[in-house]
């Protein structure tokens, strides 16, 4: 049994995220660490909400509250969200705990023992008419690489090069739009990345190759372009504090970590979060040892890690954040597999909260349950390049691939079963050559399936789930056991306890990919006894998992039918195809 850690890049704390934002990170990362867990492994699935940032105190200020008190609701509002999505995290923190507070505050004073931070003044952006020195994201300007009009000051989210407020042309406040800005000079700390650089390098040289290309290539590129010393403090109120014990003055001065210094610092704090909070709450003394999974001394040397995330988040993981664990000098666990995802787009287009476009996630769960959306993101995953979201190939997957392939099958099995041979599996038949050419065909789609999976290409595993499901129909199909039973009840017995058998099959290989429909497939048969995680090649090739004179029920329709008129009134709420 391995030991696997997953990491989901942490969605930001402001607003409820979109379709692209679940599909480009948590959702990939829950059906991965689901698929794990069915095959027996020890695993750790990590996520929370990123706090910290000009964003947060923003919003908490426009919402009339204090910006901790906002943080708090939206991490509420939002786990309550991922959990009606079923991601199954063992750990859903907030990078503004003190566990994280206390980590990020160690790695920096440990680079600053070690020489990689430096105290510099700077030339910092100020808006006279916010009265504040602006962060780097709320600049805003033309891109001076690719020319995106709307890129930040931190970074172009169009061509994804990092950037500094000053490398803008024609920079503007994002908070009042005000062009009147002034450059006042100002102390922050810097991380001296350039010094880092060979190592990073030989790392990457050392890892990446098991990368997919999307994820390395961004690495390579950076790398390339070559590692420039970062500042990594802000002017801000909230956030990690600098601590006085080091800095003194910047402490005064009320300096706090750059959120992406703190962030994925709270990969291992959010860890931590999970370990205090079974000490605190265990009433049989039960411990968890956080540092067996992150400090390679006390274990995590076993330990496989695997990250995801969206395209736009790649520099900072597989760069900036090896940068700082090494630079620290202590033997912390870094990144083995880095998944990364392309755009899903809505129509070809963007996503937009103010312009009504697209879908949310809250949005999502009010129109149709989890497991509709779950098949069809994983599905559709934009992997090798972007992806588009429309209305129109959503109802096509739910309609052909879930109720007619899946769902029917389910449906019509069951319900011939019960008014033919009543409530239990029927007995009577001998397998014969179709059912020995299904079982073969069952566990070479099973291998398929398990192979893209541990290979990360879940459209791959998708589709071979979907060809698991097909077997099962032209099986039946093939046989007729509505015209077999005319003739030879016997056959027709077998052939339904066959199709019984593939149902929960499926019930068993289809749970990270919608928990809940297979949930519903596995309770219809009263397998006491059914612990059973996964599906062995020889069980796969026997379908004899479920005995005749098993009893079982018929469940509720797995997926409804989206009808034409759902799919017009879906179009006219959420924007359809732009003109």
């Amino acid at each position: 049994m391995a030991r696997h850690l997953i990491t989901s890049a942490l969605p930001y704390i402001n607003g409820i995220k979109h379709l692209g934002n679940m599909v480009g990170s948590m959702l990939p990362a829950d059906v991965y660490a689901r698929y794990l867990r069915r095959r027996g492994h020890d695993v750790l699935y990590i996520c929370a909400t990123d706090e910290h940032g000009t964003p947060a105190e923003l919003a908490a200020k426009e919402r009339g509250l204090p910006v901790a008190e906002f943080c708090a609701q939206a991490h509420d509002a939002q786990k309550a969200i991922y959990d009606g999505f079923a991601l199954a995290f063992d750990h859903f923190g907030r990078s503004s705990s003190p566990q994280n507070a206390e980590l990020t505050q160690h790695f920096a004073r440990r680079l600053n023992e070690n020489g990689f931070i430096e105290e510099r003044s700077v030339r910092q952006v100020y808006s006279p008419a916010d009265g504040r020195f602006l962060p780097d994201r709320y600049v805003e300007g033309t891109c001076p690489h690719c020319g995106y009009d709307k890129a930040r000051g931190d970074q172009c989210e169009n061509c994804t090069r990092v950037l500094d407020p000053t490398d803008l042309i024609e920079p503007r406040s994002a908070i009042s739009g005000s062009t009147e800005l002034e450059v006042r000079e100002t102390k922050h700390l810097f991380l001296l990345q350039s010094k880092l650089q060979g190592e990073v390098e030989a790392w990457i040289d050392e890892v990446a190759g098991e990368w997919p290309q999307l994820s390395s290539s961004i690495a390579r590129k950076w790398l390339t372009e070559g590692l420039n010393d970062r500042a990594i403090t802000r002017d801000l109120d909230w956030g990690v504090p600098v601590p006085a014990d080091t800095w003194p003055q910047l402490a005064a001065d009320g300096k706090v970590f750059y959120v992406w210094f703190d962030a994925p610092i709270e990969y291992i704090g959010a860890t931590k979060e999970w370990a205090d909070a079974a000490r605190d709450t265990a009433s049989d003394g039960e411990t968890r040892d956080w540092k067996s999974w992150w400090y390679e001394p006390a274990g995590a040397s076993d330990v496989r890690y695997t990250q995801f995330m969206a395209k736009d988040n790649v520099p900072f993981h597989s760069v900036m954040f090896p940068a700082t664990e090494m630079g620290v000098r202590e033997p912390w666990k870094k990144v083995d597999q880095l998944k990364a995802f392309n755009w899903l787009t809505y129509y070809g287009g963007k996503f937009s909260t103010s312009q009504k476009r697209g879908v949310f996630t809250d949005q999502a769960l009010e129109i149709l349950p989890a497991d509709y959306w779950r098949y069809f993101l994983i599905a559709n995953a934009p992997e090798s390049d972007d992806s588009s979201f429309t209305w129109e190939h959503f109802t096509a997957t739910v309609n052909k691939d879930l109720a007619d392939t899946l769902g029917n099958f389910v449906n019509r099995v069951l319900s011939f079963s019960r008014k033919r041979f009543g409530d239990d599996v029927p007995a009577g038949g001998v397998p014969g050559e179709a059912e020995a050419k299904l079982g073969e065909q069952i566990a070479e789609l099973l291998a398929e399936y398990e192979n893209q999976m541990e290979a990360l290409q879940f459209r791959k595993a998708a589709a071979a789930l979907r060809a698991l499901w097909s077997a099962g129909n032209s099986y039946l199909e093939e046989k007729a056991p509505w015209l077999e039973i005319k003739t030879d009840k016997d056959g027709a017995a077998l052939t339904l306890r066959t199709a019984m058998n593939l149902i929960h099959l499926y019930a068993v290989v289809s749970e990270p990919f919608i928990p809940a429909s297979a949930a519903a497939m596995r309770s219809a048969f009263d397998l006491a006894d059914d612990t059973r995680a996964w599906v062995s090649a020889d069980e796969a090739k026997a379908l004899t998992t479920v005995p005749a004179g098993t009893p079982f029920t018929v469940p509720p329709v797995l997926f409804a039918k989206i009808t034409d008129e759902d799919l017009e009134s879906y179009k006219t709420r959420f924007g359809g195809a732009p003109e």
